[in-house]
């Protein structure tokens, strides 16, 4: 099963690491956080995979092109033959296909344009920001077994802001920083079957139109998750998340 990654976006609200590089690239503990993804996957044994391409997609083909080259020791043999020697062999098993989607294109499309590249019934869909401890192989079984045309990974918020709760007279009675919030949202890690391109028509969103029409045919699964998720949405999210691989403390590293 292929799993697809989209790497389209700008990250606005990350301006200090993406002005010059694609939001997926940004390095957590020296490597991309898209490299943090794809090791994810390739702990359960999914190595297959597809970038949907946009913002600065030349930098993340460049990484993937000489990826043996940035990530050995190597010897160069200057001359008129020029030789590249790798010494080490911890290079990573994986098909990556790289796909150029658009700058401004709309996540639901960038799915219909490596609709050439799905050869299987089903695939994998996730966004290049965000890091889990999900657990892909019960994730698929779930999705397996409850059957439909698309499941995604719910998880709790953690709210940014200090929540408070009151007495009948209006009386702070307590105080929570960073508190998980009721109900579930959408954190990606989806299992999709390719039916899902049906759904899709034109520039949309796939989280909107296209989800909520398999929604109202009871077509859409959550798999609950209780673990860790986070989405590096800001400059303080990045830093929370290299803290955490800096002090040998990531959770999502399972591999």
């Amino acid at each position: 099963m292929k799993v697809v990654i989209l790497c389209g976006g700008k990250g606005t609200r990350l301006r200090e690491e993406t002005e010059f590089k694609p939001k997926p690239m940004v390095e957590i503990g020296g490597r991309p956080i898209l490299w943090h993804i794809m090791k994810l996957y390739s702990s359960y044994g999914y190595k297959d995979f597809i970038l949907c391409m946009g913002y600065r997609h030349q930098i993340i083909r460049d990484y993937f092109i000489n990826y043996r080259y940035m990530n050995n020791d190597i010897t160069v043999s200057l001359g008129s033959d020029q030789n590249i020697k790798c010494h080490n062999a911890h290079d990573e098993d994986w098909n990556v296909t790289l796909v150029y989607t658009g700058h401004e294109t709309r996540k639901g499309a960038r799915l219909k344009m490596i609709k050439r590249y799905l050869d299987d019934n089903r695939f994998m869909l996730t966004y290049g920001d965000g890091l889990s401890d999900v657990n892909i192989k019960e994730l698929v079984a779930y999705h397996k077994k409850e059957g439909g045309v698309a499941t995604f990974t719910g998880v709790h918020s953690i709210s940014r802001f200090a929540t408070t709760e009151h007495d009948e007279s209006d009386k702070i009675i307590d105080w929570n920083e960073k508190k998980p919030l009721e109900g579930y949202i959408n954190a990606g890690f989806f299992v999709l079957e390719n039916e899902i391109l049906d759904y899709i028509d034109g520039d949309v969103e796939l989280e909107e139109q296209p989800m909520k029409r398999i929604a109202r045919e009871k077509k859409l699964n959550m798999y609950k998750h209780n673990g860790f998720w986070r989405c590096m949405d800001t400059y303080r999210d990045y830093l929370v998340f290299d803290e955490l691989w800096g002090n040998g403390k990531a959770p999502w590293k399972v591999w």
